[in-house]
């Protein structure tokens, strides 16, 4: 992607920088220069998954953007975008190519004349621009980084298609023109463009002249020139009065006591609408919101354009309403307005046709086709002369894209989208059905192997849909709303009973789910409650679902809240995890109508937040359910005991893990393994199980880059979908576990993908400190002064384990070394029914890695730990007191008593205790220094810093910090 195919526009063909030879080879070679307008979509289509997600459908679309008209020919296809990517779509054969590149939400798109190339760009501190071949899909040419300040906020091509230019979004905007068709990351022109004309938010190249560009704000229109071999620009000058534009053309010729003045202010008023150049002479026309267009005849000089006279400016009130869209096709201007009527308009702007009964909103863009309709229409004035026309497609605010046959006379709706945040998505157990609801109240059941709607709700009362989710049976669909209503649905016709729509709770439901049996629904509010609805069976009446009651059991937000079944019988069990770090149990089988009962509450965290939680896959004798956790961890707990059995590096993706579920296995699952998704807070990602911590088993991509609200599997576990939240898509992937588990044993076997995770890997320092480390271990357990023979073993016992990982500057509280010790010594007991009491290097380095920090220590949270528990010195900068420091260590948290803080501080600095059997009070000396004895209180400093902290207490000095982390371990 970095330009070594880049075509040149009039021919088709690669870059001329190589002999004549070797451009004939690599042309003949070239996929770009085979391509036709049938290659995208061949007849026959065959998928050859090589990714272990693969995007498979887009649904949903960016209505601020425009929608392009690629071919209408022998099939129609378009092109629009949504979230990250651009859709290339066949609405002949319902079918879609996905232009994946960018990292960050596309910002603008365009294509040029001969609808042959594709640019699109992105907003972000590593913006990148993109072009993309449309016969092939092939990405030809990528600019990186060339608006680094913010990003690209319009592109277009010029007429030629030889040249592209950029606006960014920078604070102070700046416009380049590349020559893409080279291999250069440089731009041929720049312009930094002055704030004082306002935010400038579009531009194009006259499609006549190459060397003259546009670009628009809401109040001022500049025109560029680069004539002189430099990009120059002057702006046509336009003030702005109140809520009122107006021309500011010289101030000689309108004085603003003269009619001709006043006259403007009265007519031109609103904001501006993007221009265009006129196709006859040297014209730019300008729209305004209020209906008024600007005619403007300019001068070839540029320098003249500055002080235009009287007579070179047209203002003509063209309509009442609004005009939202303004474009040329050959020889004619064509508008679209708020109403949703489409106008031709001749040179002269006398009316030629319209197109007001298609039932449209706002119009946002107007594409025509590349080629003339077959015939010739008559346009509407009294000669009725014949007009050449094209076909066109029209998008509007509201994501609806229409397709017109201006020579049949008809329009045809290609598309309804979504446009509104989406933060629901549910698929059907045993249909493939998956379904969607956003915050207008539009619930869609969609086939994602037909690729069709099936079925579609709009909700009147309540509209902003949360979560949907379908019980395990198939029978019921539940719908829960941000005013806290929940409605049970039938899940082929979406349609409801009344008396099953429940309003109880005022606050917005954020998680919802059905037990097992279908007997039960649970709800999870942002009230920090949960609502459990029953299905009450009768032998006089229908099943009907019944409010059981509402609870509030956590004392900060609710993470989620899983159903299962207890081990013994088939009843259901319900758990919340909250905020609160508290995993709650109720006890479904004693509550009733308006009484909950809760079974247990237990805490399950000291410092990291809780945020998710699934059943684990029945791997073993035990019964587990997963928690992640906001510090990249993921937990094995007992399902009966509470008990923490296992700790194990997640996903380190960027940020934390925010919802898991288990895949069902598919028949095409070869290796006949469990698998596990899960979605981060902008990626979809799947996991290979047994959870071991070896990162080459996991895999993720960037799904939705303004984050990912939820997502839902397929009941064959061959597809994921993922619920984008703000960008108003729902994206569908594909599984491949062939390539999963393929790039999982590119990772190595055994130990090798753990050495990775290691500084420096097998070969460095560390490693070889861990070595060290461990065989002192073994000789330290058989005395240090012992003077028996050394026994070698390969094991050392759990008593030294807590030391060990100390020595390696991991320091575990004291509920986390048991945690550590109970992993170990309870590692087959389920097996064998036998503790484990030792522990080898391999399975030691194992523990290390998972039970580590996942980024070491971070000095940003030591830092905030000083500015919460210290108070700042004469410099400005946070201290903790000596004495407050030693207060805080016996009395808050895991308390240690006055012997332990001795015993830890000394050594810390360097002191050994003196023995005196006359004094209560213990004193300490220097090392090498027996002669002069210290008080505790001395040995500490009264004023302890961070950097003292860091460098005495922890023993990582500054130098070891790398991106406000400390990178080596404590010698």
């Amino acid at each position: 992607m970095s330009g070594t195919e880049a075509p040149n526009p009039e021919t088709s063909n690669i870059p001329q920088s190589q002999s004549e030879a070797d451009k004939l080879r690599l042309t003949r070679e070239s996929q770009v220069y085979t391509a036709t307008s049938e290659t995208l979509f061949p007849k026959e289509i065959t998928h050859n998954r090589t990714h272990a997600l693969s995007l498979d459908w887009v649904n949903g679309v960016n209505s601020t953007l425009p929608v392009f008209i690629l071919q209408d020919h022998s099939q129609l296809v378009f092109l629009y975008a949504g979230a990250h990517v651009a859709i290339i779509y066949n609405y002949t054969t319902n079918s879609q190519h996905i232009l994946q590149g960018h990292c960050n939400p596309i910002s603008c798109l365009c294509v040029s004349q001969d609808r042959r190339w594709i640019a699109t760009a992105d907003q972000s501190l590593k913006s990148t621009v993109i072009i993309w071949d449309s016969y092939s899909g092939i990405p030809v040419h990528t600019l990186f980084d060339c608006h680094s300040d913010g990003g690209v906020i319009a592109v277009a091509f010029s007429g030629d298609t030889k040249q592209l230019v950029t606006l960014g979004n920078e604070t102070d905007q700046c416009v380049c023109i590349w020559d893409w068709t080279q291999d250069t990351q440089e731009p041929l022109w720049l312009a930094e463009l002055s704030p004082e004309y306002g935010y400038q938010n579009y531009i194009i190249f006259n499609p006549y002249n190459s060397t003259q560009l546009l670009s628009s704000s809401e109040s001022q229109v500049l025109f560029y020139s680069t004539a002189q071999s430099c990009l120059q620009y002057v702006p046509l000058k336009i003030i702005k009065l109140g809520d009122e534009a107006t021309l500011k053309l010289n101030a000689s010729l309108f004085p603003q006591s003269s009619p001709e003045y006043c006259n403007i202010v009265r007519m031109v008023r609103g904001p501006l609408n993007p221009s265009v150049f006129h196709w006859q002479d040297f014209k730019v026309i300008t729209p305004t919101a209020s209906g008024i267009v600007m005619i403007w005849e300019l001068m070839e000089d540029l320098v003249s354009n500055r002080s235009l006279s009287r007579d070179r400016v047209k203002i003509i009130s063209l309509q009442d309403h609004p005009i939202t869209v303004l474009t040329i096709t050959d020889s004619c201007i064509v508008t679209g307005d708020t109403r949703g009527h489409i106008n031709f308009y001749d040179e002269n702007m006398l009316l030629l046709t319209w197109y007001n009964n298609l039932n449209l909103d706002a119009i946002v863009s107007i594409s025509f086709s590349k080629e003339f309709a077959q015939g010739y229409l008559e346009d509407c004035t009294v000669e009725a002369k014949p007009l050449m026309s094209r076909n066109f497609v029209v998008c509007t605010v509201s994501s609806t894209m229409v397709y017109v046959n201006v020579q049949k006379g008809i329009s045809e709706g290609i598309l309804q989208e979504n446009c509104d945040p989406l933060h629901a998505v549910a698929c059907h157990p045993i249909r493939p059905v998956v379904v969607m609801g956003n915050h207008k109240g539009t619930l869609k059941a969609w086939d994602y192997e037909q690729k069709r709607t099936v079925c579609c709700k709009v909700f009147e009362k309540d509209k902003e849909i949360q979560c949907v989710t379908f019980d395990p049976q198939g029978r019921y669909l539940a719908i829960g709303f941000a005013s806290g209503a929940v409605h049970f649905l039938d899940p082929d016709t979406l349609q409801s009973d009344p008396k099953e729509c429940f309003d109880y709770p005022k606050d917005s439901i954020s998680h919802m789910s059905f037990s097992s049996d279908s007997c039960y629904l649970a709800t999870a509010d942002v009230g920090k409650a949960i609502t459990i609805f029953r299905l009450k069976t009768t032998e006089d009446s229908l099943p009907h679902w019944i409010y059981m009651g509402r609870y509030r059991s956590h004392y900060k937000p609710i993470t989620d809240l899983l159903f299962g079944v207890h081990q013994d019988s088939a009843k259901p069990r319900l758990f919340t995890l909250g905020k609160d770090r508290m995993l709650v149990e109720y006890d479904l089988e004693n509550s009733d109508l308006d009484q909950i009962v809760i079974s247990s509450a237990k805490r399950i965290e000291q410092s990291a937040v809780p945020i998710c939680m699934t059943w684990y896959p029945p791997l073993g004798a035990e019964q587990f359910f997963v928690i992640a956790s906001d510090q990249y961890k993921m937990k094995l707990f007992n399902s009966t005991t509470k008990l923490c059995r296992k700790t194990l590096l997640g996903p380190t993706y960027g940020s934390p893990i925010k919802k898991i579920g288990n895949l069902p296995t598919s028949k095409n699952n070869e290796a006949g393994s469990y698998y596990m998704a899960y979605i981060t807070e902008d990626k979809i990602g799947l996991q290979i199980l047994p959870l071991d911590g070896n990162p080459f088993k996991s895999h993720a991509v960037v799904c939705h880059p303004t984050g990912v609200s939820t997502f839902a599997h397929s009941h064959d576990g061959r597809f994921v979908f993922t619920a984008g939240g703000a960008d108003c898509t729902v994206l569908s992937w594909q599984i491949s576990y062939n390539a999963l588990e393929g790039a999982a044993a590119l990772g190595g076997k055994d130990l090798t993908p753990y050495y990775t995770l290691l500084e420096g890997g097998k070969d460095g320092k560390f490693y070889r400190e861990i070595e060290d480390f461990f065989y002192y271990c073994q000789i330290h357990n058989q005395g240090l002064e012992s003077m028996d023979t050394r026994r070698l073993s390969a094991n050392i016992p759990l008593t030294e384990v807590t030391s060990l990982v100390r020595a390696l500057a991991f320091f575990p509280t004291e509920q986390e070394v048991e945690d550590m010790l109970n992993e170990i010594k309870l590692s087959k007991y389920a097996e064998t029914g036998e503790y484990t009491t030792d522990i080898n290097l391999e399975e030691l380095i194992k523990l290390y890695v998972n039970h580590r920090p996942a980024f070491g220590i971070s000095s940003d949270e030591i830092a905030q730990a000083f500015r919460v528990l210290g108070d700042a010195n004469t410099a400005g900068r946070p201290v903790l007191q000596r004495d407050e420091l030693l207060e805080i260590l016996q009395v808050r948290g895991e308390v240690m008593t006055e012997d332990e803080l001795a015993e830890c501080f000394t050594s810390l600095f360097g002191y050994i205790e003196v023995k005196d059997e006359e004094s209560t009070e213990p004193h300490f000396s220097k090392s090498n220094d027996v002669s002069q004895e210290y008080s505790l209180e001395s040995v500490i400093p009264e004023e302890i810093s961070m950097e003292i902290f860091t460098d005495k207490i922890l023993g990582l000095p500054p130098s070891t910090w790398k991106s406000g982390h400390f990178s080596q371990p404590a010698e």
